[in-house]
């Protein structure tokens, strides 16, 4: 009896109220205060809750397993023990050794670039030149630029007021303030070498020879290539 009157009633009703009454939501029919909507409360603010815990511990993520480089790199790093990682290089874990080796054996030593100062002491002339960390030039000076002409500009005198007015020039440029270290490289055998070295150790160098950092030899040594020219011989 029932289920008849709803059918009529139905069928007696508009069209627009029907095409109403097949759009009203599944919320709806919920109840205002039922479980479903409390336990997807409770589900998202546990998703929450384990996205806030990985970004406080990133140790717990999946991308700093043993496998990964990364993880290889920092275990290398700090000494850590375990296999190394296929990623990592050869020539990264060497450069690691060298330097975990260096800081051992000089821990408090400056780990600044050095600037280069090249004296390049000739028979004819003696040739000073800085340069920057990179090897781009500062500034080069000879003999020359001092005034000394042709067989003026060889010897020992020339030399030294040469290295003289090359430490003013640093001092003068205010160059010691961007150097930290410096490193001197000698090239060849003349008197501008002794020259050179007897003002450093002077009253002229005593700002300078503190920065030195490692003096080194780098002429150049023939072994083979062509013959050399005949020796001059005079009387």
């Amino acid at each position: 009896m029932n289920t008849s009157i709803v059918n009529i009633l139905t069928k007696a009703a508009p069209l627009s109220a029907r095409q109403f009454a097949g759009r009203v939501p599944s919320t709806c029919s919920a109840r205002p205060f039922s479980t479903t909507l409390r336990t997807a409360a409770a589900s998202s603010r546990d998703k929450n809750r384990e996205l806030e815990k990985q970004f406080l511990n990133p140790q717990n993520e999946q991308s700093t397993k043993d496998d990964s480089p990364l993880s290889a790199i920092t275990r290398m790093m700090q000494g850590e023990a375990g296999r190394p990682s296929q990623n990592v290089s050869r020539d990264y874990s060497r450069m690691a050794e060298s330097l975990e080796a260096e800081i051992l054996k000089q821990p408090y030593a400056d780990r600044s670039p050095p600037h280069h100062l090249h004296v390049y002491a000739h028979k004819h002339n003696t040739v000073i030149t800085l340069t920057r960390p990179n090897g781009s030039p500062l500034f080069t000076m000879s003999c020359g630029n001092l005034g000394f002409r042709k067989g003026g500009r060889a010897g020992f005198d020339p030399a030294y007021q040469l290295s003289a007015h090359v430490f003013a020039q640093i001092q003068e440029r205010g160059l010691l303030l961007q150097i930290q270290r410096l490193d001197i490289i000698f090239r060849g055998f003349a008197l501008g070498r002794e020259a050179f070295t007897k003002v450093l150790l002077g009253n002229e160098g005593k700002n300078i020879r503190g920065l030195v950092s490692r003096v080194t030899d780098a002429t150049r040594i023939k072994f083979g290539g062509t013959r050399s020219r005949k020796v001059r011989r005079l009387g």
